[in-house]
């Protein structure tokens, strides 16, 4: 086992398309499945999940937690048995708790025990009826409200949030929410600076209250939010459940080629390491951006016919003459 390194390290930019930088990840030859520990294969699953959610390249995750990038990859793909003790600086790292990364999050207390055994083996469908009614039930929102004027698009950094998210407050007449902008003006730096000089969890913190105040605010606004916004489940909870929310999707060659054309070159320094990041993060995140109430393909058709089909939707859902 590689050992630790002692000398300390700045923390890490959260390397994804939010903040154009997709540096590249070093190549490494995986095993045989039939090889490997089944729990080492496991845990080496939830690693890389956990790290594409966050969208952090494998690089910027060891910085992060003090060890070697080799030791990490070994660990990702299953033939790394690690310590107890570096597991835990990689839980830091991936701002998760030990028992996330090992799979098992729901042993902390006898209750939990028991509303685990109630949910096992339960549908999606019906697990988010059952997120719904505790919301409810605590008073911190259930799911989005169905006629929500806040209007919240999710999804990478080139899927069309901000060109999209004018034209459609314009058309509304709503006020249009740059979430990042108003990130920026709590911290009084830029989203790149929060990051490298504070950490992820500070610009997370601030995400947080960036929103909660555009929900008070706002009764009525469209909202372009960062794309690992996700990330961060309370912060995706508060969205859910005061606004109306679509997923902008798009290709990660469409995401890749606008983010370019915006001027932004840093992505194609290394365009094929950089492409496969794009698509495990995009992977990572999926599952949640799926859980938005509309989602739109922007990839399908050009900005016009992209624009008419999300104003036509948030029209009808609103109740406003089309």
């Amino acid at each position: 086992m590689p050992s630790l390194s002692t000398q300390r390290r700045p923390p890490p930019h959260p390397t994804e398309l939010e903040t154009g930088e997709i540096p590249d990840s070093p190549a490494h030859e995986a095993l045989p499945a039939e090889s490997k520990n089944p729990f080492l294969a496991a845990l080496g699953d939830r690693v890389r999940g956990l790290r594409a959610r966050r969208g952090m390249t494998r690089r910027a995750t060891a910085l992060a937690a003090d060890v070697s990038e080799r030791h990490l990859a070994n660990l990702e793909y299953g033939v790394g048995n690690a310590s107890i003790l570096v597991l835990l600086q990689v839980a830091s790292a991936l701002q998760c708790s030990l028992g996330e990364l090992i799979g098992d999050v729901t042993t902390s207390s006898p209750e939990w025990l028991l509303i685990r055994e109630l949910l096992e083996h339960r549908d999606d469908a019906t697990l988010q009826r059952v997120r719904v009614a505790i919301g409810e039930m605590l008073g911190t929102g259930g799911d989005n409200a169905t006629h929500s004027s806040r209007v919240a698009l999710i999804g990478l950094r080139g899927a069309g949030k901000s060109t999209l998210g004018r034209l459609l407050a314009d058309d509304l007449g709503f006020p249009f929410v740059e979430l990042s902008g108003e990130i920026e003006k709590f911290a009084g730096c830029s989203v790149a600076e929060i990051q490298a000089l504070y950490g992820v969890n500070a610009y997370r913190r601030y995400e947080r209250r960036a929103l909660e105040e555009a929900i008070q605010i706002y009764p009525e606004a469209v909202i372009a939010t960062p794309g690992g916004l996700v990330s961060d489940a309370a912060t995706f909870n508060l969205l859910l459940a005061h606004c109306t929310t679509v997923w902008l999707q798009a290709d990660p060659e469409d995401h890749m080629k606008r983010v370019t054309a915006q001027g932004d070159l840093r992505p194609m320094a290394a365009s094929k390491e950089a492409m496969e990041d794009l698509k495990g993060i995009l992977a990572g995140r999926a599952a949640f951006y799926s859980k938005a109430q509309f989602r739109i393909d922007t990839s399908a058709q050009e900005l016009e016919p992209s624009f008419m089909v999300l104003r036509q939707m948030v029209r009808q859902v609103l109740q406003l003459p089309a």
